[in-house]
C-alpha cells in the first residue's frame, strides 16, 4: 500500500527533502549513469508528489505550473525507487501525477519530456510524442503531451 503525499517545496521538511534528492540521485545520477545537475531551481516552483512505503519513498514525481518548463504544465523527475520496480507503482505514480496535475492546474494538457525507452509506458496512459527525439545529458527523451 502507497501513502501519497503531495506539498509545495517551502511545506517540505528537510528530511522529506533530503529523501527526495537521494532517490532522484541515486536513479538518474547513480543507476544511469548521467553527471548532470539535477537540482535546476525549478523544485521550489513546484510540486512534489511522494509516494512512501512505511517509511521509504518509493515514487516520485515533480509537478510543475504552466511556464516553468512548458507553456502547458508538466510532470518531470519521475522516478521509482529500485526496490519498488515491477510491482506495478510507476504506473500508480503517473495516474496520481495526472490527477493531482489536474486537480491543481484545471483539465488542460500536460507535457512532459520522456526518456525515449519510455515512450509506450507513457503512451498508455494518454501521452502522444510530440517532438523529434533529442540528447538530453547523453539520454535520448521526446517530449510528449496528453490532451
Amino acid at each position: 500500500m502507497i501513502t501519497w503525499v503531495i506539498k509545495k517545496f517551502d511545506a517540505l521538511t528537510p528530511g522529506e527533502l533530503y529523501v527526495i534528492l537521494r532517490l532522484r540521485s541515486e536513479v538518474f545520477v547513480v543507476e544511469q549513469h548521467c553527471v548532470f545537475l539535477d537540482m535546476d531551481n525549478k523544485d521550489q516552483s513546484c510540486y512534489h508528489l511522494m509516494g512512501w512505503q512505511a517509511d521509504q519513498l518509493v515514487a516520485y514525481t515533480r509537478l510543475m505550473p504552466p511556464g516553468i518548463s512548458y507553456p502547458e504544465p508538466s510532470i518531470g523527475r519521475v522516478v521509482t525507487s529500485p526496490a519498488a520496480r515491477g510491482s506495478g507503482a510507476g504506473k500508480l505514480l503517473m495516474e496520481k501525477s495526472i490527477a493531482e496535475t489536474e486537480r491543481l492546474f484545471g483539465k488542460v494538457s500536460v507535457k512532459i519530456g520522456a526518456q525515449l525507452y519510455l515512450k509506450k509506458f507513457y503512451a498508455s496512459l494518454g501521452f502522444e510524442q510530440s517532438s523529434e527525439v533529442y540528447d538530453e545529458d547523453g539520454i535520448d527523451h521526446i517530449e510528449m503531451i496528453r490532451r
